[in-house]
């Protein structure tokens, strides 16, 4: 007996959605795109902005909290705060209560960084409103929000 050779999927084997993770990489690695000239140009990675912003919009954070903020495995995340710190765009400090966690803060050199950055930034932001349009842009971020609420309480 001949083993049978593998044969191409037909048309009853084709999946009956899009590939939703493939597109939402594809939509952030077109949007960055426009976004990596601005990081570039200040020295920062998309990784250290993604670090930066949160903290600018959130305030001091513990190391963990920025992990799953940010989507960082908390390995990368602590080399990347190590060289941060070196660096002067974050400070460290011990908290009172419990001096085995720490909170991670903005120093005055990241925010002027970030104060420098933002106007760059903020036309970029202009530019996509200008191309998709104000009404797409709120519904992707009404429908984004949304869908990842949704979608964290489905059964893994």
């Amino acid at each position: 007996m001949n083993a049978r050779e593998p044969q191409p999927a037909d048309a009853m084997d084709a999946f009956h959605h899009r590939n939703l993770p493939h597109l939402l990489l594809y939509a952030r690695e077109a949007l960055m795109a426009h976004f990596r000239p601005v990081l570039n140009e200040a020295g920062v990675t998309e990784q250290q902005w993604r670090v930066l912003r949160t903290l600018s919009e959130s305030g001091p954070m513990e190391p963990n909290q920025i992990a799953r903020t940010c989507q960082i495995l908390s390995p990368s995340l602590t080399r990347m705060l190590a060289g941060m710190e070196a660096s002067g765009l974050i400070r460290r400090e011990r908290l009172d209560a419990d001096q085995r966690r720490q909170e991670i803060s903005l120093t005055r050199k990241s925010e002027t960084l970030i104060a420098r950055m933002r106007p760059a930034v903020d036309e970029k932001y202009r530019q996509l409103e200008a191309t998709i349009g104000r009404d797409l842009l709120e519904r992707l971020y009404r429908d984004l929000d949304q869908a990842t609420e949704l979608v964290r309480h489905v059964p893994k």
